[in-house]
Parts: structure tokens; sequence; C-alpha cells
């Protein structure tokens, strides 16, 4: 969603709230990851001082393969996310603010971006995953093989 910033930009004092869902099939195209839920954004942005801030929060669901024993499940998220929106900036590396062209930002790509950082990086199904077997494959979870207590592995 492109939200127009040019108020916020000029009225110290002035806010916006926003609230809605992004569909789960606008992100389908992201390989490794499968949204089994809409996603809702809810937040504001202000003006405080001259400078403008965006709060706000991602709710959704993931649908994930375990690291450890590759069984399928999903997992509900909810993260919330800081930033300084600013204009311009005056050099291209820029990571401490989100930069408004022309006095707008397409919000939609600033959450996919905030909630990918946000994922861990090794997705298991439980803490206490115990895996698979190397030897003979079972789920260790669910099943005790003898290669472990052979000490075959």
């Amino acid at each position: 969603m492109k939200i127009n910033l040019k108020q916020i930009f000029d009225i110290v004092g002035e806010k916006k709230d926003f609230s809605y869902e992004i569909p789960a099939d606008e992100f389908s195209d992201i390989k490794g990851y499968t949204f089994d839920s809409p996603v809702i954004l809810r937040g504001m942005f202000h003006n405080r001082a001259g400078v403008v801030y965006l709060n706000y929060s991602a709710v959704f669901r993931l649908l994930h393969t375990c690291d450890r024993c590759l069984k399928e499940f999903s997992r509900d998220y909810d993260f919330s996310f800081d930033h300084i929106v600013v204009p311009s900036v005056s050099n291209d590396d820029n990571d401490d603010y989100v930069v408004a062209d022309g006095e707008s930002i397409e919000l939609n790509e600033i959450a996919l971006t905030d909630m990918l950082l946000s994922l861990p990086t090794k997705i298991l199904c439980r803490d206490d995953c115990k895996g698979l077997c190397i030897v003979c494959g079972c789920d260790l979870n669910e099943n005790q093989c003898d290669h472990l207590n052979n000490n075959e592995l």
C-alpha cells in the first residue's frame, strides 16, 4: 500500500493511523516462505518535533518445514517495528532511515523486509526436536531406533 506522507512531513504533531491486510497470495513468489494467512499491519506515522516516525506491528502465520525432523507445521508471528522516515538522504548508503520516494512510501515492501529479517535462520518444530536418525531416517521424536543404542552414529 502506497501511503502519502506530505501532510505528516509538513505539520509537526500530525499523525496518521493505518490498519489493513495484505493477502497471503501477494507473497507467493517469495522463495522459501509460505504465508498461511494474510499479513495484518497496524500502526501509525507521527511527526514529533519535525521527525517522522513509523511504528507498526505485523501479525501473520507461516508454513514451515522443521530443519531437523522435516515435519511440516505452521507458526504464528507478531512483530513490532519502529523506523524514522525521511523525505531524502544525501548518500545512497542508508540503513538507518526509511526514505520516502516523492513524499510517499510503499509500506508493503518495508513490512516484507522487516518480517523476513526478523525470522529465525533455523526453523524447528519445537525447541527440543531430536531430528532424524542419520542411519535409518526414523523420526527420533516419535521412535527410538537401535542405532543410538549401538553407537552406530
